[in-house]
């Protein structure tokens, strides 16, 4: 697994962000017992290991990962995305495409379809140091397949483009919808 250097350009982007879960904006929704505030949710990004069993379905319900060593990844407003090992995922039936992306926290992401469903999943093949334990994961886009975080089916995080998981409790609002580029 690759590791990437910080460099000038991402230490930029990185300084960017204004939020950075030290303190909840005034447009943050209320949090009840047993919810949690992406305004919470630290900058740099904290990778976390998932108690609850997580599971990727396709659209004919057949699993294509599952596991019980998951992990997620939060950030200041935006839902959990949460990480597969390769050992738990039915990696012959993905396909790598030509998309990229850098995330200026994680790295180098590779993107996979799964049949039609492009995008369906991505894993970082290149990581910057903080981000090595989920080198050659998966992470798979709950707008495109169902994905579980123990019994609970997950809603896509708003927008599209990210591939946060929002469950039950979460609360906002989160980046992707139309009028958070700023944030």
């Amino acid at each position: 697994m690759e590791v990437l250097a910080l460099t000038e350009e991402i230490r930029v982007a990185r300084e960017q962000w204004r939020f950075r879960g030290e303190q909840r904006p005034e447009f943050a929704e209320s949090v009840g017992p047993g919810e949690e505030s992406v305004w919470d949710f630290p900058r740099p990004p904290r990778l976390e290991k998932v108690a609850l069993k997580l599971r990727v379905l396709t659209p004919g319900d057949a699993i294509l990962a599952e596991t019980a060593d998951g992990c997620r990844v939060v950030e200041t407003a935006g839902a959990p995305t949460y990480y597969f090992p390769p050992e738990d995922v039915d990696t012959h039936s993905l396909v790598a495409t030509s998309a990229r992306s850098l995330c200026e926290w994680k790295g180098l992401a590779q993107s996979f379809a799964w049949r039609d469903v492009d995008p369906a999943a991505w894993s970082y093949q290149a990581t910057f140091p903080e981000f090595v334990a989920i080198g050659g994961w998966f992470a798979f886009y709950p707008g495109r397949l169902r994905c579980f975080v123990g019994e609970q089916q997950v809603a896509p995080q708003p927008g599209g483009y990210y591939g946060g998981w929002v469950t039950i409790g979460l609360r906002g609002p989160i980046k992707g919808a139309p009028g958070t580029g700023h944030w």
